[in-house]
């Protein structure tokens, strides 16, 4: 059985918060401006089981994404969330238009089964009204969040100084790195990387102008995108742009913290590049042979004028 899912909200009363209006793109770069659109809390994943027609009780998970103007899409993953049980087969979608009362209603094509959610639990329910089962709301967290540097490691950024990136780089106020910025050093070459990073809301934005960055490293790019709820492509989050796609997609909402672990081994004795990369934990490339044959070089974080944030970045050189 598809599982997607009508989804009931209760209304919203969120006041506008001063400053907090979207940038002429239409991205707000902190949670904080993000509240001014009722649509962001809306937005999430979900997860728990049902029961089948034939009695049989499913996992399930359902990531909600928001496209602006009060439309959603919802898509389900039977088994669990991705990273989190999802068996990998065929995902359900559908989209639907918030009403006037601030509810959602989505609705299975083939099935028509349906699912409410009130507050932060989501109902899921036959067609003729008999409750499946529910699911709660989930706000994951990578397991490597806040990450401390091992001994030996270099800290990159740390909120305070801006010494190890090249003269034009910034920081927010509030101590974040942003977007636009190449490391002092150009020399790097065995290593193991730890970033976090975090993508703006963009609700109106689609494809490659929603939350756009990218990570490069000694000159192969991994994509930082808002690929929130989609499938997972080579130039989506996590993917080595252009040509090889994640293992799966572990992209979390937007503005939720995120992270990747790298393990890098450049270009030696004619054998290519390898790296591996973790995604919120999760194996995306598993010593994957790269197609630039760098020997060394530098860590670029792409500007693509999202304001996309970063924090917690350190470099563990190996022999």
């Amino acid at each position: 059985m598809k599982i997607p899912a009508t989804i009931t909200i209760l209304t919203l009363s969120l006041g506008l918060i001063a400053n907090g209006a979207p940038d002429k793109k239409g991205a707000y770069a902190t949670v904080k401006d993000a509240q001014e659109d009722p649509d962001f809390a809306i937005q999430g994943e979900f997860a728990g089981s049902y029961t089948q027609s034939e009695g049989t009780v499913s996992k399930v998970g359902i990531q909600v994404i928001a496209l602006g103007h009060g439309k959603f899409r919802a898509v389900g993953f039977e088994g669990g969330l991705p990273g989190a049980g999802w068996d990998k087969g065929e995902r359900s979608q559908s989209e639907a238009t918030k009403a006037a009362d601030g509810s959602v209603t989505f609705t299975e094509e083939d099935s028509k089964a349906t699912g409410v959610l009130k507050g932060n639990a989501m109902t899921i329910k036959s067609p003729d009204g008999k409750t499946l089962g529910v699911l709660k709301r989930v706000n994951r967290e990578s397991p490597t969040l806040g990450l401390k540097p091992p001994k030996g490691a270099i800290e990159l950024f740390n909120g305070t100084s801006l010494e190890h990136w090249k003269k034009g780089a910034r920081k927010t106020d509030d101590g974040l790195l942003m977007e636009g910025v190449n490391s002092a050093r150009n020399d790097f070459k065995n290593f193991t990387l730890h970033i976090e990073f975090r993508l703006p809301y963009m609700p109106k934005a689609r494809g490659q102008g929603r939350g756009n960055s990218g990570m490069y490293l000694l000159g192969t790019e991994t994509q930082m995108l808002d690929s929130f709820g989609l499938s997972g492509q080579s130039n989506e989050c996590g993917g080595l742009y252009k040509w090889k796609r994640p293992d799966e997609n572990m992209c979390l909402p937007p503005l939720r913290w995120q992270t990747y672990d790298v393990d890098f081994q450049a270009a030696q004795n004619g054998k290519p590049p390898v790296m591996t990369v973790r995604h919120n934990g999760v194996v995306i490339h598993d010593k994957v042979k790269l197609r630039k044959n760098s020997t060394q070089g530098g860590i670029h974080l792409q500007n693509h004028s999202n304001p996309v944030r970063y924090r917690n970045i350190w470099i563990l050189e190996k022999s």
